[in-house]
């Protein structure tokens, strides 16, 4: 992973690849932002009219490399702010994170570069550093560069990401400023393991090698990790994850990973969606619809991630991990329409499709995690493309059982720079999912089809648990070019949100 450092060194004495500064749109042309006034001035203070003559606007995202002159550094790049905030404010900490994650990407093949970008204080430190780590991401586990004889993982000079961040600015014996620093170490690597495991071809991430990965992490952060194989699934009553899985000759697991602390006074328990891959089962999907669903794990990813998260920055809070992964396929043993399966708690379910099987694993998961009693659960999933038609792309939907904390889990998700909306679960709906044949199916009405999945899943939810459900299928796998600190690919989408909930909790601030 990319290096982190808080340098005491100007821009203009830095030995770096390359010096970023930021540019910003202000009332009568583009103008700095603070942190390049070192380089403005080896410039003679015409940087700003160096960079418009280049075209350089200050627009959000906007590139500008530029050779240096008075500098130690060989390259200045200029990355844009869009519009630059009133004189008495300062800049938004998500412009800071997309901006550094822009100027990183941008950079990558380089050794070294110090970002002068604006970082006065702890927030904006945290900003930079982490916009920086995550935009720099690259996964580069199969290329081969054409050399049969090189092997993976060996990347050409170009696409391997930027090898070392700077910050300049920033205070080194601060300790406000070296938290914030270290807080964003551990927080990308995480975003960037999620990635890592979103982006793995389902050839090699199975049930059963995701379950390994927890449990090297298990030993390496001092997790208590169990899996139950197909074995004990089936011995123990799990019909939604053998269901799910039988059609597959790799068979499902259910991992719990399990991070506590000596002073945790409350448990948050997250339940992820592990669909190692989803062709749909029998009711296969369409072509042009299965190329991606590698990336059906995200959920459970998400949910791995920020666990180990939890554990590398020590939170006073207890966290369990509940990773409910099995393959969806077809086969002359896979789960077949009108089948009926008997779930963990009991509840018989009616399969009228078997491509809405992401709710049929989360139920067993969200029962066997309500057992322990936790505060609250939030499962995460990448579960319904209505989710997508309503929201887009980039945002995730939060439905809850209780008001307040489904408007917490918003406010967190937007203070981490995460795009979520609350949405609701109308009571009618379950009347749609009524079975002649058992307790429920497992679809109902088309209208509402992201909801729904939320009401299904109540239904597996222990009395009297706050429970919440993030449908992150718009934001969990990027298909377009990459923005921000956003790649190509796998996102990370929901780890930053469930790390913030969980700090929340470690310092009393929800309920």
């Amino acid at each position: 992973m990319t290096a982190l450092t808080l340098s005491t060194s100007s821009a203009a004495t830095l030995r770096a690849d390359a010096v970023v500064v930021g540019l910003a749109k202000g009332a009568k042309g583009a103008v700095l932002a603070p942190g390049a006034q070192a380089v403005d001035k080896a410039f003679d203070g015409k940087l700003t009219a160096v960079l418009e003559t280049l075209g350089a606007s200050g627009a959000e995202g906007e590139i500008t490399k530029l050779p240096a002159t008075g500098l130690k550094a060989p390259v200045v790049l200029a990355v844009g702010l869009g519009e630059a905030p009133a004189a008495d404010e300062d800049y938004d900490l998500d412009t800071l994170r997309r901006a550094a994650g822009c100027a990183a990407r941008a950079l990558g093949g380089t050794k070294k570069a110090g970002f002068a970008l604006p970082a006065e204080d702890a927030e904006s430190v945290a900003a930079v550093a982490e916009g920086a780590l995550m935009g720099a991401y690259a996964f580069t586990a199969y290329r081969s560069n054409g050399d049969a004889k090189a092997g993976r993982g060996k990347a050409d000079a170009k696409s391997a990401p930027l090898a070392e961040v700077a910050l300049l600015g920033a205070k080194p014996r601060d300790k406000a400023h070296k938290a914030a620093a270290e807080r964003a170490e551990a927080l990308a690597a995480e975003v960037n393991r999620a990635r890592d495991l979103i982006n793995t071809p389902s050839n090699d991430l199975t049930p059963k090698s995701f379950a390994a990965q927890a449990q090297a992490a298990g030993k390496e952060f001092g997790l208590k990790v169990e899996v139950l194989d197909e074995k004990a699934l089936k011995k123990g009553g799990y019909g939604g994850l053998m269901g799910v899985g039988q059609g597959s000759d790799n068979p499902p697991r259910l991992v719990r990973v399990a991070y506590t602390h000596p002073k945790a006074e409350k448990t948050l328990a997250f339940v992820g969606k592990g669909i190692t891959y989803d062709s749909g089962g029998i009711s296969l999907k369409p072509a042009g619809h299965n190329e991606t669903m590698k990336c059906d794990m995200s959920g459970a990813a998400a949910v791995f991630a920020a666990v180990v998260a939890a554990a590398r920055l020590g939170l006073a809070v207890n966290v369990t991990g509940w990773l409910a992964l099995a393959e969806n396929m077809p086969s002359g043993n896979a789960m077949r329409p009108g089948d009926v399966l008997t779930m963990y708690n009991g509840k018989t379910v009616e399969v009228l499709n078997t491509d809405a099987e992401g709710r049929l694993v989360l139920a067993d998961a969200l029962t066997r995690a309500s057992e322990e009693r936790p505060d609250a659960i939030v499962d995460v999933a990448t579960l319904t493309g209505a989710m997508v038609l309503a929201l887009g792309n980039r945002t995730f939907g939060i439905m809850a059982n209780d008001d307040a904390f489904r408007a917490s889990l918003h406010e967190i998700a937007e203070e981490a720079g995460e795009p979520a909306w609350p949405m609701p679960m109308p009571s009618e709906l379950r009347r749609t999912m009524d079975s002649p044949v058992a307790d429920l199916k497992n679809i109902g009405e088309r209208a509402g089809g992201g909801l729904l999945a939320g009401v299904f899943l109540q239904e597996f939810v222990g009395e009297g648990i706050t429970w919440a459900h993030l449908d992150i299928a718009g934001p969990a796998f990027h298909e377009s070019a990459p923005f921000g600190y956003t790649p190509k690919g796998g996102t990370g989408s929901s780890v930053r949100t469930l790390v913030l909930l969980a700090e929340r909790t470690a310092a009393g601030d929800l309920g």
